[in-house]
């Protein structure tokens, strides 16, 4: 009998780049769960999200109420799908922080489909009126200018997904 390990998914890419869907994917495998951080913040924080800043703000909240709850999904033998951005140097801190305290295998997901596909799912994401927040071009460009793709010596199992 093989021992099954819990695996931590995390993500990294820009908005609209298709983090979401591809961690609803991932979420389908057994004795698995999803976190999302979206609906996690606008259930909690909807009417303080004005700002880039509101969300530093409230992220560190969610973060610090939830490292907790993975921890222990991890270690009871749950995998966890953190549909969470990994898109700074910080976030990934926080996210290697969780698995420092368990013994589960991760795959960090990294999606760089160009900036065109991005802004075309954009829109379409925002005329559906099916997301928690809707983000116009220029904040899609304000907040892209903090995206940090990881490098090999942050230490991460990278899983790079298909550019478009």
């Amino acid at each position: 009998m093989t021992e099954h390990r819990p695996t931590l998914n995390f993500l990294c890419g820009k908005i609209a780049a298709g983090k979401s869907t591809l961690a609803a994917k991932l979420a389908t495998a057994d004795t698995t769960v999803l976190i999302a951080e979206d609906e996690w913040l606008a259930s909690l924080f909807s009417e303080e999200l004005q700002h880039p800043k509101d969300y530093l703000r409230c992220a560190k909240k969610l973060r610090s109420a939830i490292a907790p709850h993975i921890i222990e999904l991890l270690n009871a033998g749950v995998s966890v799908v953190l549909d969470f951005q990994g898109n700074t140097v910080e976030s990934r801190a926080w996210m290697r922080s969780l698995l420092d305290q368990t013994d589960a295998d991760h795959q960090f997901h990294v999606l760089m489909p160009p900036d065109e596909v991005c802004l075309e799912r954009l829109r379409a994401r925002n005329e559906s009126g099916r997301h928690p927040f809707t983000v116009n071009e220029e904040q899609f460009h304000q907040i892209s200018a903090y995206f940090l793709p990881p490098t090999l010596d942050e230490g991460f199992d990278l899983v790079i997904h298909d550019q478009a």
